[in-house]
This record gives C-alpha cells, structure tokens and sequence, in this order.
C-alpha cells in the first residue's frame, strides 16, 4: 500500500496554509495567511475562493461541525470553527460568513476541536489553557492551565476525556473533575501535534524530534513544510496545507488482498487488478465511483464504492451484482458462508449495520439504544453465518448478541456481560447453530471462549489462555489461533474446555515467534495458513498442520473410524487429545476410551468404562455430565428420571453432605443411606459430627449398614429392570 500525491504546477494560495479540512468525500475547504478560504472540489478539478478574511485574522486551525451521529443528520453541519493568531476563535458558515467571533485565549487559539455529538468544543491556546465552550460559543469550564503552549488537542472516542500536549508530555484528562489524569513522556522534543483515534483507539503523536514510526510511501514534494494533515471520512485520501501555498492530495493506492489461490490489487482509483496465482490469469476490474472498502473471503469479492456495492463471484469475474448504497462511507465489511446457504455479508456504516445477501438483498438491520455505527471496528464487531455479535462502547463488559437473519437479539434479549472490560470479539464459523461460540480477549489480555446460545442455562464463560493480543477463527473448522506473548498459539480444540478442560494444554500447538517483529497483529487464518502484519508493516505467514480441520470434519459427520484412523496415521499427542473430547461432546464412549487411553489418561478410561456399566441411559447421561463437570445437570437428570438414589449418591460422591442430605428428606427416601456414609466418612477421619441437621435426623433415624446395602441393590435392580422394560417396548415400537 502506498499514497499517491498529485499537485498543482502553481500554488494557489500566496501565502503558507495553515490548516485544511474536508466537508465531504470529495470537498476540502482551505485557509492561508493570505486570509483566503479555497473550497477544492476533486470530482472536477475546481478551485473556488470562498471568503477573504479580514485582514487581523490569521487562521491557524479549522475543524468542521459533524455531520452524522449515530445516523441522524445535525442541523449545524454547514459550519466550521475556526481559530486565529488574535486570541478568538469564529465561528463561520460554509459560504464563509462569520457567525460569530468569541475572545478565547490570550494570544493564539493553537487548536480547536469539536467533540463527536457536536455539543462541545474544546479550545487550546498559545496561554496554556484549554477552555471547553458550548456549540453556540459560551464558556463552560477552564479545564486546564499550564505554563507552557498547548499545540494540540483531541477529544477521545467517548468525548468524555481529552488529550493535550504539554511540552515533550501527553496528557489524558478526563471531564470529570475527580478522576485520574494520565501523564507520559511522549517525545524527545516539544509535542507538536496529537490525534485520537475514535475508531481503534490509537493515538497519533508527532514532535520537533522527527521521530516516526513506520512508513508505507515516503514522497518528498515540493511544498514546503506540512503544516496539517487531513484525511476524508472513508480514509481513502489525504490533504496537506503546505508552506509554499500549496495543498499536496494524496489517495491509497496498491493495497492488497489475498484468499486461498486470489490476490487482488487496488491500482488505480476506481481500478483493480485479479491475480490467480495458480495459473497467473489476469482479471481488470472497472468502478464507476472511488473504491471504499474491500473484503475478499469465501469465494467472493465485495467492494463498497462512494455509491455503490459490487459482489463478485471468484468463479466468473465479469458479471458482479451491483446494488446502491444509502450512505456513501462503508467503514467494514465482514463476510460469512454456510454451504449451500444461508450465505451473506455485513456493511457498517455511518448510519447503522446492514446485513445484505450475495444477491444484494437486505436481510436485516440489528438495532440498539445508543448505537454509534461510526466508531464500529473490526475487533468489536463479528459475523457467522446466524449471529451477529457487537462490543457495547458504552459499556464494554457487555457483549450484544443478535440473529444474522431477523436482525433481533438472540434469546432472551439479554446481552453477554463479562467481568472486566472486552477489546476484541470473535465469533466461530462452523458447526451448527445452537453450538455457536463466541471467543473474547479483555482489557487483562486474558482470552476467553462461551456458547453464544445458552437455552436456558447459566452463561459459561471458561479461559484459554493469558497474554492474548491477537485472535482469529479458522474459516472452515473451529480452531482458533492468537498471538500469546512472543509465539503464535493455535488451540486446536477450544470446546475441549467445556468437556474436559484438563485436556486443554494437550491440544495445543505452540510456535516459536522469533520469525515475528515486535506486536504482530493476526489479519487472518484461512485453510492452513495464518497471515500476520508485523509492527513495521510487513506482512509474515504461517503454516498450520492440515489434521485438526480434518479430524474437525470427521467429527461434525460423526465419522469416527476415519478420526481413528487419522489419529494412528498422525502419531500426535495433541491430535487424540481432541479427538477425546470431541468424542465425549458427542457422547462417543467406545472412540472417546481408545482416545484417552492413546495419551494415557486411564482414571478417565475407568470412568468411561463406569459410564458405560450403568444401568440406565439417563444414568449414564447424568455421569457423562459428571464428567464434564456439569453437576447441577447431571443432578436435575436424574431427578427428572425419577431417579432419586442415584441423585443422592452423585452428591454423597462429590462429599456435598448438605444436598444429600436435603434431597433424601424431600423425597422420604434413603436418608438412612446418607447419615451411614456420612458416619463412614468421619470415622475415616476419626472426627465427630457437628452438623446440626445431622445431629437432628441422626436421633430419629437407625442406621444399619446391611440394610443400607441391600435397599441400594435392590434400588439399582428396579432401575435396570426398567431401562431392560424400556428397550423391549422401544423395539416393538420400531417393529410396528
């Protein structure tokens, strides 16, 4: 990826500019010394004068009122703020008049910004101080004094904390008059400029030190010193406001994208080019209007135009489905497939959330209060091929869970909240519906899987790991891959948690990341390879063993000879590792035994074995939930079953003496059971009770050990007599 720059043969300011500002895609509004406001129009080459100021004013910053918020139109979208050399800041309409001029600072206002929902504006001066004033110009609060310039000020992505220059110093200061003020050293020379992402959160420094960090194109026009820089809305083009009277425009050109045998580049403006590697077959792609947004996955192609969405099918590239986009500034795209259908795509942009078909159907448009589509990323937002999952800014514990097809909030309608605040969500992409599971890295970096549907069950939300600062779903298996300290980790089975969680360390594959530069962040994880952009950049492959997607696929079609076999052809620990636990998710007992025993684990291969000699299904049942520690499950199964001994003993095994207890006096039955294995529990330990309610039923009821015994043999005969009952009239039901 690269900037393209264009500039005029002749300036046509005569004196430096000061400072630039877009109102549109295509429209940039500029002001010089020479006290002229050029408006440049890119669609037709056009430059036209605007106003001359008076000759006492001197502009040095101009920001634009904002235009949207949270999709609805703002009355005052035509004016800007502009501040000056003489202490005031005007307030100007789009013609060029001045609405108003208010005395702000003593000497120069250095920078003026509005915040996001255009109620405030924050002012910072050549005084040291930054005063905060309301949209029609009234002095709210000095929110800051210092002794020295502040060059620089930005609002943060919440316009509820500012950040300002103070020398070679950053600060964060929030609004609220008590909370924490955050202070760095930022750089080796004065702090001249500052910018706040509101979109990813980053922060933009630059200082009389020169120091960058680095460059994707270094051009170096003739224009003197850049004095401002200012990129469109869609991020596709840059202007600068240069010290020789020119304006220098620059757009993105060059980038690239890549799936499985495709790679395509953005060449010109409104052209790209597709390359199939296998073959080296060349494909010209012609738009109308100026490429936005692009996402290349599952065999299609979709970009989003100033005016337009074209879906490319990778098997014929020359007849795409075209359909008009309401608002020209996509921001994301995120593609989803489930073979044959349902098949779709989401676009985010400054107005809401669309989820269209491939056939450029709108589907749905998930809704919620307080919805900012604007500041919508790729890490708080995730899409599969049934659910739609969305970080909540303003609360970031919570995550919200809508149907990809009805646009409606899954379940219940109650969101996902987890304990500490989310930075990235990720929903899985294979697998049936009501397995769905959504992954979640928090503000720790601890990365944390949970089921997306709950039915009625308590939310589990079980950790994989610590130190998490990437993440990707495969997009045809459920494995998932994160950068974890300094190495690339792929957790072949991460459901494993919910069944066996002991096995987790087992599935995993761990590699070196020594290949990698410093904070690589994962793009994605496609068949068997995961692409990465370096720090600097660059981008790093790696490769991924083909075995966990085919045992994945094995499983889901319950093939589970073939998983066998493929396990003894691979000869890998981590391999049978999940091939256990995706045996005992689907209560595979014969292949889940051969599993566990391949690695070793032979208490769980008697346990098995326990399972399988139970008398009952619902016996069973209750202990395979046992074993996936699922207590309260297992417990209400059996209950349900009428099953109540066995209820009793569950909890007399797992020592909860008190559940025992109330369950046998609830149910009139086998409390002298309870109170004898009690009574052997403390004779082990040679202590004496000192339970009241132990106390209390240990008076009234005889404890005899071989009758116990024998009421728990006979129990056990009823329940096999039934299950026995039970298979003969389920046959003669087939028969029939």
């Amino acid at each position: 990826m690269r900037l393209k720059t264009s500039l005029l043969q002749e300036p046509k300011h005569k004196e430096l500019v000061s400072c630039v500002g877009w109102t549109s895609a295509d429209e940039l509004y500029s002001c010089s010394e020479d006290h002229q406001i050029l408006k440049w129009n890119l669609l037709t080459s056009e430059t036209n004068l605007v106003v001359k100021l008076p000759d006492d004013i001197y502009p040095i910053d101009l920001h634009w009122f904002p235009k949207t918020v949270g999709g609805k139109k703002q009355n005052q979208s035509e004016i800007f703020v502009l501040t000056s050399t003489d202490g005031k800041f005007h307030l100007t309409s789009k013609i060029g008049r001045v609405e108003k001029s208010v005395e702000a600072h003593k000497g120069a206002v250095l920078a003026g910004r509005w915040n996001y929902d255009g109620t405030a504006l924050i002012t910072a001066g050549e005084d040291g101080q930054i005063k905060i004033w309301s949209k029609s110009g009234m002095l709210r609060s000095t929110l800051a004094s210092q002794g020295s310039p502040v060059y620089s000020v930005a609002w943060g992505p919440d316009s509820d904390r500012i950040l300002y220059t103070s020398g070679r110093q950053l600060v964060i200061k929030p609004l609220q008059p008590s909370a924490k003020v955050i202070q760095w050293k930022a750089h080796d020379g004065v702090v001249l400029k500052v910018d706040w992402n509101s979109v990813n959160d980053l922060i933009l420094s630059g200082g009389e030190d020169c120091k960058y960090k680095w460059s994707y194109a270094l051009e170096k026009p003739n224009t003197g010193s850049v004095f401002s820089l200012a990129w469109s809305a869609d991020g596709t083009q840059l202007a600068g406001a240069c010290g020789n009277g020119h304006v220098i425009f620059a757009h993105v050109v060059e980038q690239h994208w890549e799936w499985k045998n495709f790679v395509i580049t953005l060449t010109k403006r409104r052209t790209m080019q597709v390359r199939n590697v296998m073959n080296d077959a060349v494909d010209v792609l012609e738009f109308r209007d100026r490429v936005i947004k692009t996402s290349l996955a599952y065999g299609h192609l979709v970009v989003a135009t100033s005016l337009q969405c074209y879906v490319y099918n990778s098997r014929n590239w020359n007849t795409p489905l075209i359909f008009d986009l309401k608002e020209g500034t996509v921001s994301l795209i995120l593609q989803a497939e489930k073979s044959p259908t349902p098949r779709h795509l989401l676009l985010v942009d400054g107005a809401g959330l669309y989820v269209f078909s491939y056939e450029g159907r709108l589907i749905s448009s998930p809704k919620f209060p307080g919805m900012r589509a604007d500041i919508l990323n790729a890490q708080g937002v995730s899409l599969s091929h049934d659910t739609i999952g969305i970080r909540d800014k303003s609360d970031e514990k919570v995550i919200l869970l809508f149907d990809a097809l009805s646009g409606k909030a899954l379940g219940d309608g109650k969101p996902l909240t987890h304990k500490l605040e989310v930075v990235e969500i990720a929903l899985d992409q294979s697998g049936p519906s009501n397995e769905r599971k959504i992954a979640l890295i928090d503000k720790n970096r601890d990365l944390y899987v949970t089921s997306v549907r709950h039915l009625g069950r308590e939310t589990k939300i079980c950790k994989l790991g610590s130190m998490v600062h990437s993440m990707a779903w495969n997009d045809a298996a459920n494995i998932l891959c994160g950068i974890q300290d300094n190495q690339l980790t792929v957790w072949y089975y991460p459901s494993v948690v919910f069944t066996d969680k002991e096995l987790l360390p087992t599935t995993l594959l761990i590699k070196d990341g020594s290949e990698f530069s410093r904070a690589p962040h994962i793009l994605s994880y496609v068949g068997t390879k995961v692409t990465l952009r370096q720090g600097d950049g660059s981008l790093v492959y790696s490769n991924i063993p083909p075995y966990p997607a085919l045992l994945h696929e094995y499983s889901a079609s319950a093939r589970w000879e073939d998983a066998l076999r493929l396990c003894r052809f691979a000869k890998d620990q981590s391999l049978w590792a999940c091939l256990a636990g995706m045996a005992m998710a689907h209560r595979e007992l014969t292949t889940a035994e051969m599993a566990y025993a391949a690695i070793g684990e032979l208490p769980r291969v008697q346990y098995i074995n326990f399972i399988k000699e139970q008398p009952s299904k619902e016996s069973s049942l209750a202990h395979m939930l046992m074993f996936s520690g699922q207590v309260q499950e297992a417990e209400a199964t059996l209950l349900q079953a009428g099953l109540i001994y066995q209820a009793i003993r569950v909890n007399i095994d797992l020592f909860n003496w008190e559940r025992a207890l109330e369950l046998a006096v609830k149910h009139k039955t086998h409390v002298d059971t309870v109170l004898a294995y009690r009574g052997k529990f403390l004779q082990k330990f040679g202590r004496e009770e000192t339970n009241k309610r132990f106390l209390q039923y240990s008076e009234g009821v005889e404890v005899d050990w071989e009758k116990v015994q024998a009421k728990i043999e006979m129990e056990l005969s009823n329940e096999r007599e039934k299950a026995a009952n039970s298979s003969v009239r389920s046959s003669v039901a087939s028969r029939r």
